[in-house]
């Protein structure tokens, strides 16, 4: 999905993030947008986890 968007796609979602949101707020949605995805990651790998025990009993 995100692979047809292009380096100019890409640059072009960036500026718009910037206008709408400004420089002040970019950081803090940034930050929260990766502790959301470490908590995704660390819980899918929680259930792989789970899922592997349990195969193995």
């Amino acid at each position: 999905m995100l692979s047809n968007i292009g380096i100019p796609g890409l640059i072009l979602i960036l500026v718009l993030a910037l206008i709408i949101f400004g420089p002040k707020k970019l950081p803090e949605i940034g930050r929260a947008f990766g502790e959301t995805l470490k908590e995704f990651k660390k819980s899918t790998r929680e259930l792989t986890k789970d899922d592997d025990n349990d195969k193995r009993k």
